[in-house]
């Protein structure tokens, strides 16, 4: 029996209950490994609360990282005793152990640690492929504006923009968020609660706007992000934390200089495996090297998913947010 965490009825934190559930042996695919550290991420509230459909009741959590325990029939990617981490996958994360397919499995380097892995390793994919990908015309040298800059994937996504040569401007809420982020190499910094981001964006943008928005935030800022693009500019609606984006008007994206809008899924852009292989090397390979630091700003155990969730929907936490075993 292990410790697991799941919910049976959507609803808010109070919903999430640890419970001692036997794990099992892995099937063809599969394999069964013991988690060190598992990532509490905003995306695991959307299917905590129902925002994402879900049958209950089920675990909860899409990342972790530990240590491979067993390999089912079939299984060539990662064997007994490999140190791994992941993200995707049936839910579940939230485990002390777990029986899970082994497709999602990245191998990681002996020099990072789990605590780091499972801080990172959807945070930091996904900020690689936002920049790497969402928007194919960026360009070293092009400015760019990044809400949330003090969150888990904001203070990767900025070291991960200045590795490449972008300009970066990023907003924040707080003062505190706002040192961190410049900490991280924010080149400018917008404070969304007593500014027009919009008006300030042209300001430091001689007038012209940025290429591209990285817009986790959603239906609070999304106009904002739409007013803050260059003539053909590109807002990537990467995230719905105050709500989701409101229904597109395409006249309205005529109007605003013939801009784009993109709103990725991690899967789409990890589906096939020669990208996947580039765009991970890419990241660990960064990481590794200690080019970028993994900022963890708040630790929880098992038994503390609840809190974990209420932080996170608060909007209080900084930099990433692990569960440690």
């Amino acid at each position: 029996m292990v410790k697991t965490v799941r919910f049976h009825t959507t609803g808010g934190p109070e919903v999430l209950q640890l419970e001692d559930l036997p794990v099992g042996e892995p099937g063809p695919g599969e394999v069964r490994i013991r988690h060190h550290a598992v990532g509490c991420n905003f995306a695991d509230t959307y299917f905590r609360s129902g925002t994402y459909p879900v049958q209950p009741p089920c675990g909860i959590g899409v990342e972790g990282a530990g240590e491979v325990l067993a390999v089912g029939e079939g299984v060539t990617n990662v064997r007994v005793g490999d140190r791994v981490s992941y993200n995707g996958g049936p839910l579940g994360a939230y485990a002390e152990q777990r029986v899970m397919p082994a497709a999602p499995l990245f191998r990681l380097p002996d020099n990072v640690s789990y605590e780091t892995a499972a801080a990172s390793t959807m945070r930091g994919l996904s900020a690689t492929y936002w920049l790497l990908r969402a928007d194919p015309r960026l360009r070293p040298g092009d400015t760019i504006m990044l809400h949330a800059a003090a969150g888990g994937v904001g203070l990767l996504a900025v070291q991960l923009a200045k590795l490449i040569g972008l300009r970066v401007i990023g907003t924040v809420s707080t003062e505190e968020k706002a040192a961190k982020a410049r900490a991280m190499g924010c080149d400018e910094i917008i404070c969304y609660r007593r500014e027009d981001v919009a008006a300030r964006v042209r300001e430091l943008t001689g007038g012209e706007g940025v290429q591209t928005v990285f817009d986790s935030v959603g239906k609070d800022t999304f106009e904002g992000s739409l007013k803050s693009l260059r003539r053909r500019g590109v807002l990537v609606g990467c995230g719905t934390a105050s709500g989701p984006f409101p229904p597109l008007d395409a006249f309205q994206l005529m109007l605003q200089g013939s801009v784009y809008f993109i709103r990725p899924a991690f899967a789409d852009f990890y589906a096939d495996p020669a990208e996947r292989a580039e765009l991970a090397q890419f990241w660990f390979d960064h990481l590794s090297a200690g080019r970028i630091k993994v900022e963890i700003g708040q630790r929880y155990t098992l038994d503390q998913a609840a809190q974990g969730h209420a932080d996170l929907e608060s909007g209080k936490t900084i930099g990433s947010s692990v569960f440690v075993l």
